[in-house]
């Protein structure tokens, strides 16, 4: 997805910036170990990923207008079964 390599890149600048300042490689760590999982996603489930930024969307929208968020129909645990993730 665009949307994700711009994210990755944009946050593995921030992150490179930080390990350079601090030396702890553990922000480098889990920085990669996220984007490792949103790819995973991806690739499960293109259509998926491009759902998950139409919503986001739809949600940044109101929000940077000062309006209340839409909610959802479903509860976390819905949607993570949907995806095939169990809690």
């Amino acid at each position: 997805m665009p949307q994700d390599r711009d994210g990755f890149d944009a946050g593995l600048d921030v992150v490179l910036a930080a390990v350079r300042a601090s030396l702890d490689l553990g922000r480098l760590s889990e920085f990669i170990h996220t984007w490792w999982l949103i790819a995973c996603d991806s690739v499960k489930g293109p259509r998926g990923r491009r759902d998950v930024y139409e919503r986001a969307t739809r949600v940044q929208e109101p929000a940077d207008a000062g309006r209340p968020i839409p909610r959802g129909d479903k509860t976390w645990r819905e949607l993570l079964a949907q995806r095939g993730i169990e809690r």
